[in-house]
């Protein structure tokens, strides 16, 4: 029996169904992989901004809870977390994916407004959702969990005119680190997903053209974000003896490897 197969077995009407929240749910890769968990039998927090997309998202799923939240709010943040647990009594998975992009703009034509908006999504939110789940995890018993962070291409190398989002991209694989390392002593692990041109509303710029490092404008290549979803459900999957500290899925055919 495969792997995934097993998983959905012992996921689906058990009281030991697996638990996850998952930010930034209402569209894109959110809701992508938020579904693909409850394929798999999860019990999942559809966390997000707007209560109206979350609703659409979740598509009326039995095993979905709607967690509408500002990430960039601490006590939005701890309000939405403490309803899962209420409703769970534990939390098994953080897929922290909440984010937004910003404008192209060279550094000194970067409105601070975008620059503050940027970080507070990316950057905070991502601290403040890790700091209610590692309470949470930290707390439980069974002791532990798995928060899986969700980076970018950009965390490694940036596109022209990107400085706000690509900082906080950055920011995350610090974060993912701290997380890996304060998480030892209590079974929490932290993982790093970099996911390069994935087909979403986000990504339809892409096709049709975005700057290069060359100062050229060219359409990339973009995959199936339903093969994001696989991933994160793949790295969910494992036991706690187990990490994938970071993965890079991306289209092969992307400019990421070599001299652009």
């Amino acid at each position: 029996m495969a792997v995934g197969s097993h998983n959905k077995l012992r996921n689906k009407g058990s009281s030991m169904q697996k638990t996850i929240i998952v930010t930034g749910a209402g569209s894109g890769i959110g809701s992508a992989t938020a579904n693909a968990f409850l394929d798999d039998g999860y019990r999942v927090g559809f966390l997000g901004r707007r209560a109206a997309t979350l609703e659409a998202a979740a598509n009326g799923h039995e095993n979905a809870l709607l967690l509408p939240c500002d990430v960039s709010n601490p006590a939005d943040v701890d309000a939405a977390f403490a309803t899962a647990i209420s409703s769970w009594g534990r939390l098994d998975i953080l897929f922290n994916n909440a984010g937004i992009g910003s404008p192209p703009a060279s550094v000194d034509e970067t409105d601070v407004d975008v620059w503050m908006n940027v970080v507070a999504i990316n950057l905070t939110g991502s601290f403040l959702c890790a700091r209610a789940a590692f309470a949470q995890m930290r707390s439980q018993s069974p002791q532990g969990g798995r928060i899986i962070n969700n980076g970018s291409i950009s965390a490694h190398a940036p596109r022209p005119g990107s400085a706000p989002y690509t900082s906080t991209k950055h920011a995350i694989t610090g974060l993912t680190k701290s997380l890996s390392l304060d998480g030892r002593a209590y079974d929490i692990c932290a993982s790093q997903i970099d996911i390069g041109n994935a087909l979403t509303e986000m990504a339809v710029p892409m096709t049709k053209g975005v700057p290069q490092a060359d100062g050229s404008i060219r359409a990339e290549a973009t995959m199936d974000v339903a093969h994001v979803a696989s991933s994160v459900l793949h790295m969910a999957n494992l036991p706690l003896d187990a990490n994938v500290q970071f993965m890079t899925v991306m289209t092969p055919k992307m400019p990421f490897i070599g001299r652009g």
